[in-house]
């Protein structure tokens, strides 16, 4: 099946990838849009894979200020000073910053939360699923553990502007967009009259 460049075009402008990706995925779906989109979703997660090891020095500092109230200071790394300069890396630090103040986490990550912490919701937890079979038990304690990093740390949490992707996810396809490996090293955030 002949690829158009209109296609390839429409394919590039809707996900950001190269021309050359573009076609090949458009040839692997054999010209369905959908499967082509899908396509380069999962080629881009494998390449995040990949690059996460790779070291990240250059970056962005970003500043948030919400009506004088709410402040955010916000290191996002990348490997070289050409990506940090990019229009999607600004973009991404800058909505990163304003998630952070919108969304309030405590945490960077699931790591970053004290084994203290985790102990104290798991004993939460298991008293709410006592009388329950045991083999379903450490599932369900599993499961609330996950709902409650959505809560408290940012790599876990809906993505405000868009809830139906997670900061992670959002952070993992820039780095299949961009071609670098993208860290979030860490954040400040201040609330007038807080602690």
């Amino acid at each position: 099946m002949a690829i158009s460049v209109e296609d390839v075009k429409k394919l590039r402008d809707q996900t950001g990838a190269g021309m050359m990706k573009a076609k090949e995925a458009l040839e692997h779906s054999g010209g369905d849009f959908d499967q082509a989109v899908k396509y380069l979703r999962e080629k881009g997660e494998a390449t995040a894979a990949k690059k996460s090891d790779r070291e990240a020095r250059a970056g962005l500092i970003e500043s948030y200020v919400h009506s004088g109230r709410i402040g955010v200071l916000v290191e996002v790394n990348c490997e070289t000073d050409f990506v940090a300069r990019t229009d999607d890396f600004k973009a991404f630090v800058r909505d990163i910053a304003m998630h952070i103040a919108a969304a309030s986490p405590e945490y960077l990550n699931s790591e970053a939360v004290p084994a203290a912490v985790v102990e104290s919701e798991k004993s939460i937890y298991r008293k709410e699923v006592e009388g329950k079979p045991a083999e379903i038990i450490e599932k369900i304690i599993d499961g609330k553990l996950a709902k409650y990093y959505e809560q408290v740390c940012l790599v876990n949490q809906p993505f405000v502007k868009d809830p139906d992707v997670s900061v992670g996810k959002l952070t993992t396809d820039l780095v299949a967009k961009l071609g670098e490996n993208i860290v979030i090293r860490r954040y400040q955030r201040m609330e007038l009259g807080g602690v």
